[in-house]
């Protein structure tokens, strides 16, 4: 199978339990959102052996055509910490952080743009049944973390964190919440003997917390528990805007 074959085999799938029928695109751009969508909106659910092949097989092969960055490609702003714009589901590294929402099982709103839809988008269909397994239908609590295999990302684990919605002004609960945030992912990568890991911007997103303190915190966290603990993790601080990386490179390279 070449990748327009597994594209439309994988849209087939996907239409087919939804007893649908639509016109597909022709072209590339339009078949790959199509695609995308159905997974984004698909709820968990057992799966066969052959999509999931297929599957793996299309994503890795569309993670190549993306180019993959190491850890061992890019240079230390401090001891163990790093700054890296792109895009995080092309991150070679032990574990990356999603900004999750309460249910933990994606966004399912076709080809949004949150980092929540492109990991469960590019990890596959496998994830989003791993979380719902995971959580039985319980809520997540904010500041928590819990941890899956990444499946068909270049990283080996994603650790799924649930960070404060600002709906106000900010508060002090809301910087704690924040706080516990990092601290839990921390631990858990810990707990699993990682030797990296990569925090998106948790929160700044969706949740309307406001950038310049969300970094504040999350440096201020970070160092404080490498101190406090001798850690010897990398930590990478992913941004994807260029005003985030702004911010990061001001509060690292000044610190």
């Amino acid at each position: 199978m070449n990748q327009l074959e597994r594209r439309l085999y994988l849209i087939d799938y996907l239409l087919n339990e939804k007893n649908e029928t639509i016109d597909i695109p022709e072209d590339t751009y339009n078949q790959r959102r199509l695609l995308r969508g159905l997974m984004n909106i698909r709820m968990p659910d057992t799966v066969s052996k052959e999509f999931i092949d297929i599957q793996n097989n299309y994503l890795q092969k569309e993670l190549k055509e993306k180019g993959m960055t190491s850890l061992s490609d890019l240079e230390e702003v401090q001891s163990d910490l790093y700054i890296w714009q792109g895009d995080i589901t092309t991150l070679e590294c032990d574990a990356i952080v999603n900004a999750a929402n309460s249910q933990m099982l994606g966004c399912f709103c076709p080809n949004h743009g949150c980092i929540d839809n492109a990991i469960h988008t590019y990890a596959g269909v496998q994830l989003r049944n791993k979380c719902a397994e995971i959580m039985h239908g319980n809520i997540q609590q904010t500041g928590k973390a819990k941890i899956t295999p990444a499946y068909n990302l270049p990283c080996s684990y994603v650790i799924h964190t649930v960070g404060p919605i600002i709906a106000y002004s900010l508060t002090q609960k809301d910087c704690d919440d924040l706080r516990s945030c990092y601290l839990s992912c921390l631990k858990l990568a810990e707990s699993y003997h990682l030797e990296s890991i990569a925090f998106c911007c948790i929160s700044t997103g969706e949740f309307h917390f406001p950038p310049y303190e969300a970094a504040q915190i999350a440096i201020q966290t970070v160092k404080e528990y490498k101190e406090e603990t001798k850690s010897k993790m990398k930590v990478i601080f992913n941004v994807f805007k260029d005003s985030d990386k702004n911010i990061y490179e001001e509060l690292l390279r000044t610190a």
